[in-house]
């Protein structure tokens, strides 16, 4: 079974780099099953209705959040109605939408996926380490193959979600720095790893921003209100091969396609 999971969306250049370049990839790869964050695929934050539609139009079967999930206002009704965009499960009990979701895949196997954030230099939630083994016992009951978006700032709490969940997931997948790392593996027990997928978005920028906005916040410190970048657009995901019989991991391969 071949899984594509599609890193953090941002704005119009990330919409359009998946538009083009998801079906090649679904077709030449041959994948049953696409992930996707989309927490900054409206404007570069957040994500609205209409945004989520047309990503789950493109063929994206699950979308994953972090931070970013409720920058847009009508998120917080979109998320209560549409289960396939999730939002990081280790929120406190009372919010709203979905940490996690099962459904199968064109083959017929199910699949789960859930959403963690982080906490280092992060919004303080609950612990996304004690809330995994709650959402992962409940979810074996359905199935074997779990994918996991880590949603953190730091390296090591991920490389640490990785370890500490090797041979308990199919894979842990981090998200939310935009920059794609090269270090992805198969550990041990058979859980596939990566600290970070990347960006799809806009390639000249800094992590999605224009970056003039960016340079000059730096130089001055004066808040500024930053601007999705414009240009060629960037394509950033990892295809995994998981064993459906024995829910693990046997290859993961990144991904990096530019368009015009």
């Amino acid at each position: 079974m071949k899984i594509l999971f599609i890193g953090d969306i941002v704005g119009k250049p990330g919409r359009r780099a998946v538009k083009e370049g998801l079906p090649d990839l679904v077709n030449k790869l041959k994948i049953d099953f696409v992930i996707a964050n989309a927490e900054n695929a409206a404007g570069g934050f957040g994500v609205t209705q209409s945004v989520g539609e047309e990503l789950l139009s493109l063929g994206i079967h699950v979308l994953t959040s972090g931070n970013h999930i409720w920058d847009k206002k009508e998120a917080v009704t979109y998320i209560t109605k549409e289960n396939r965009l999730l939002r990081p499960a280790n929120y406190p009990p009372d919010v709203p939408g979905f940490g996690s979701i099962v459904m199968k895949t064109s083959s017929g196997d199910k699949i789960a996926v859930l959403n963690l954030s982080g906490r280092v230099f992060m919004s303080q939630m609950d612990c996304p380490f004690r809330t995994a083994k709650r959402e992962i016992e409940a979810l074996k009951k359905q199935t074997g193959l779990i994918v996991i978006d880590f949603h953190a700032e730091a390296t090591s709490e991920k490389s640490a979600m990785g370890w500490f969940l090797d041979g308990e997931v199919s894979a842990v997948i981090g998200t939310h720095t935009h920059v794609q790392t090269a270090d992805e593996v198969i550990l041990p027990k058979g859980t596939a790893f990566i600290t970070d997928v990347g960006m799809s978005g806009p390639k000249d920028s800094i992590i999605g921003v224009n970056k003039e906005q960016i340079i000059h916040k730096f130089l001055t410190q004066i808040p500024a209100r930053f601007e999705t970048a414009k240009g060629e657009s960037l394509l950033s995901c990892v295809v995994l091969e998981i064993n459906p019989r024995t829910g693990f991991s046997t290859s993961i391969q990144r991904l990096q396609l530019t368009f015009s």
